[in-house]
């Protein structure tokens, strides 16, 4: 009788803890770019639960340079700066479940970097917040995008 019960709480427990997983995700791509290159990086936005996304975050990481951002039509965004650089991007939308938007930018990579931690969070409309950038097992690969050296001249 015990053994049974142990089981159900072990699996409500794994349930719990991977429910905000399976809820939605915010991926960054490409998940490969080369130092120092001009890129057109897209994240992606899906509503996978039952709650409507309200906004999607980037967080620009260090040495890395954001040259334009592209606007779909109808959505709102707001740039973060210090000083002349853009330091985050939050894109305001509303996104039905079962749905998904791309927002897209063109930045230029970092030189002296092998590779680019994004920092994504997702709000919902219930109030909550995901953030997509630390997984169990450290930085999720869907939030990395990784520098190969630029070729000798």
């Amino acid at each position: 009788m015990m053994r049974p019960l142990m089981h159900a709480a072990s699996g409500l427990a794994l349930v719990a803890l991977f429910a905000p997983t399976a809820q939605a995700h915010i991926t960054i791509a490409p998940a490969q770019s080369m130092a120092g290159a001009t890129e057109k990086y897209t994240l992606r936005v899906p509503t996978e639960g039952k709650v409507a996304t309200v906004a999607a975050e980037v967080d620009i990481p260090e040495g890395v340079i954001v040259e334009v951002v592209a606007m779909p039509n109808g959505w709102k965004h707001e740039l973060k700066r210090q000083g002349d650089r853009i330091t985050g991007i939050v894109w305001t939308l509303n996104i039905p479940p079962g749905e998904f938007v791309e927002f897209s930018f063109v930045a230029r990579n970092p030189r002296d970097k092998a590779e680019v931690v994004w920092q994504l969070r997702q709000r919902f409309a219930d109030g909550t917040v995901s953030d997509w950038t630390k997984g169990p097992n450290g930085v999720r690969s869907t939030s990395m995008t990784k520098l190969a050296p630029r070729p000798a001249q």
